[in-house]
């Protein structure tokens, strides 16, 4: 008898505050079966992505759905929408361990202008970078990397179990992490998390072993509670969110999306801290305004923002045109020039 599947919908919802990059969670409701449980040890609840199973007698595509359960959940309008990655990892929602039925969740990215949550009473704003504060380069390298995690791969690279497995660990790494004086590639976010992942040093890869080896003996529970890298999330959220982040990293170079986070009327001062919060890097603030205005990207409105105690900046709007004008010309340069 085939095991009975789930298709259901996930959407990491990112607005930008004040140069602070944040996501729509809710609270995860699952708690581990009485039978399998030490005590009356519950699992805690984790912060989760918006999300539910998909009624194909309700939508009519995915898209629809995905609109749907975002819209009533967080009350918000979503602005731009973009389907990331199917994840049908097998024991991805802990149920499936205890009897529920495989789980494929569709991964969604919304872009949405920042406002207050009315839907789910459980939604709530989170920092984006509390997740992955690893992530966050604009004023200085993360100095977590080089007091945690740098020091707790080198751990995992030396448990290798043979000298090619070392290497290949080794220079995994290197590239993903930046270490030993590799660059920085601020589109790996995905690798780098699944790497803090196998090398067991998120509190997930702890959860998701211990609650493997309630159910299966042969699974063999992980050592101590890894230190928390990151807020952490139910099920595979941050592996959906990484994978969020990496996709709006990537379309920075040739999508101009971070339009969508602004009002109709912005400052180029407004329009510099959403791609730097979204990138995690700081740009140059003459050749990134150059590029804007030259570029065709913004044309001025001819009014002016007052801000008490300082010369007014002018407001600009997004061209719409130049979506069009970019299409036919190639790539849009970085914005760092």
């Amino acid at each position: 008898m085939s095991q009975p599947l789930q298709l259901g919908l996930s959407v990491a919802i990112v607005a930008v505050t004040g140069g602070t990059p944040r996501v729509v969670t809710v609270r995860s409701g699952f708690s581990v079966p009485e039978d399998h449980r030490r005590g009356d040890e519950p699992l805690p609840h984790r912060d989760a992505l918006p999300g539910a199973p998909f009624e194909p007698d309700r939508f009519r595509t995915l898209q629809d759905g995905v609109r749907a359960v975002a819209e009533g959940l967080s009350g918000l309008a979503l602005r731009y929408v973009e389907q990331l990655y199917t994840f049908g990892d097998r024991y991805r929602d802990p149920h499936e361990l205890f009897g529920g039925p495989r789980s494929v969740i569709v991964g969604y990215l919304a872009l949405v202008r920042d406002g207050p949550l009315s839907g789910d009473a459980s939604a709530e704003w989170r920092g984006l970078y509390d997740h992955f504060p690893w992530e966050d380069w604009r004023d200085q390298r993360p100095p977590l990397l080089d007091a945690v995690i740098a020091p707790a791969l080198g751990g995992w690279i030396a448990s290798a179990p043979d000298e090619g497995t070392r290497l290949r660990r080794a220079e995994r790494a290197q590239m993903a992490f930046g270490l030993d004086g590799a660059d920085w590639d601020m589109e790996r976010v995905l690798e780098r998390f699944e790497l803090l992942y196998e090398a067991g040093l998120v509190v997930e890869a702890f959860r998701d072993r211990d609650l493997a080896a309630r159910v299966d003996p042969s699974v063999r529970a992980g050592g101590p509670m890894p230190r928390a890298l990151g807020r952490p999330m139910a099920r595979d959220g941050r592996r959906i969110l990484a994978t969020a982040l990496e996709r709006l990293r990537g379309k920075l170079r040739y999508r101009p999306i971070v339009f969508e986070l602004l009002p109709p009327t912005f400052t180029l001062h407004q329009l510099q801290l959403v791609v730097e919060a979204l990138s995690g890097e700081r740009v140059h603030k003459q050749n990134f305004r150059r590029l804007m205005i030259s570029g065709g990207f913004v044309e001025p409105t001819g009014q002016f923002e007052s801000q008490t105690g300082g010369r007014p900046a002018e407001l600009y709007r997004f061209r719409r045109q130049a979506i069009h004008e970019r299409t036919s010309a190639g790539a849009i340069p970085s914005a760092d020039g």
